[in-house]
């Protein structure tokens, strides 16, 4: 049974300057040509220079998954130290300025970013993707529609981007609200079945407006390549276990909806207008705030909306052997996410009488460290 529900986890990391605590600018290259010998084909670039992305293989388990991400970010940060550098899972960099952030001159990247522009230029955001097998490709956008409810759930466990262009933003999840700048992105559309979003790909390939699928990048869409269906929702998680309990999560989440196939079915323009407003909360709020709940008309906290909806994939949880990879769930509640820890250091950095880039490059020192420094893996 595990074997039906295949997954892999992508997850992208800013390239810092190991001396500046800013997105590095100098030595990029050879940092991607050492990793290249190494991780062949785990390791990829991304659209701006110092963004590096990681893409795992097909696990039917969790601990296989774990020992292969420490093992990535162990032998990245290593990389790094070896060039003057450091790797960093956030969803924004607290001290990076867009402005002077450098684009991908490859070609597939040159392309999109004359396209998007200055918009481009701006996303200096990194992000989690999730895949789950699902073979069926009419169920794949069936369940992109039913997942919808619970995408700002994800949004809210993994909140990583408190800061932006080095000033404190008011939100947990800012990552999103620079990412929305770019066409395609958000929630996807709700549409009526598979040959229904087909279309709409069709058309806006035979008009050129994009090349292929790869160039729609919601907050779930099912993948071009693979027969998966792919979570964007997540921040990169700055620790890896709340890396590992949203793929659970997200697995679990998957089996479950194919085992009920009425449950979101059916979902109206109101219904996913509802789902928009929890992104925004999830965004603004993190795990500290609360889902409107369309059935009784109520804002449930967020720690009770995750209670039921674990208690809802217990069983799905034992049969994918992962009940304790869900239960790491509880624990990001408990403990709080990584913009939680950002804004501690942080507060505490003024509160010492640290200047504002100061305290910021404090939190940049403990998101490099936290990013390797639980695998013990060194390269």
């Amino acid at each position: 049974m595990n074997a039906e529900y295949r997954f892999g986890i992508e997850e992208e990391y800013f390239l810092n300057d190991a001396a500046k605590r800013d997105a590095a600018r100098a030595r990029t290259q050879d940092f991607f040509n050492a990793c290249r010998q190494q991780f062949p084909t785990q390791i990829q670039r991304e659209m701006l220079e110092p963004q590096v992305e990681i893409a795992s293989k097909p696990f039917t388990d969790f601990a296989s998954a774990r020992e292969q991400l420490a093992t990535l970010r162990g032998a990245l940060g290593g990389i790094a130290r070896e060039y003057g550098l450091s790797i960093m899972a956030s969803g924004t960099h607290p001290l990076a300025v867009w402005s002077r952030v450098r684009a991908n001159t490859q070609p597939r990247y040159g392309k999109v970013m004359h396209d998007l522009q200055m918009i481009g230029s701006r996303t200096v955001v990194c992000g989690m993707h999730v895949h789950v097998e699902v073979p069926d490709r009419e169920a794949r956008v069936d369940l992109m529609n039913r997942m919808q409810p619970y995408l700002p759930l994800f949004l809210a466990l993994s909140t990583s981007s408190p800061f932006w262009q080095a000033q404190r933003t008011g939100l947990l999840g800012y990552r999103l609200a620079a990412y929305r700048e770019l066409p395609r992105t958000g929630l996807p559309d709700l549409f009526a079945d598979a040959a229904d979003y087909q279309r709409y790909i069709d058309t806006l390939v035979a008009a050129r407006a994009i090349e292929d699928s790869s160039y729609v990048w919601w907050m779930i869409r099912p993948s071009l390549k693979l027969p998966t269906l792919e979570l964007r929702a997540a921040d990169s998680c700055t620790r890896l276990d709340d890396a590992i309990a949203i793929a659970a999560l997200y697995r679990c989440l998957v089996r479950h909806l194919v085992g009920d196939t009425k449950l979101h079915a059916g979902r109206t323009g109101a219904s996913r207008a509802i789902t928009e407003e929890n992104c925004w909360r999830a965004q603004r709020y993190g795990i500290h705030g609360s889902f409107v709940d369309e059935a009784t008309k109520t804002a449930k906290p967020v720690g009770q909306f995750l209670a039921e909806v674990l208690d809802m994939v217990e069983e799905d949880a034992r049969t994918l052997d992962c009940t304790r990879e869900l239960d790491l769930c509880r624990w990001i509640i408990a403990r709080g996410t990584s913009a939680d820890q950002q804004l501690t250091l942080y507060t505490e950095g003024l509160g010492r009488g640290l200047n504002v880039r100061d305290a910021l490059a404090g939190v940049v020192d403990w998101l490099s460290a936290e990013t390797v420094g639980d695998t013990g893996v060194r390269h």
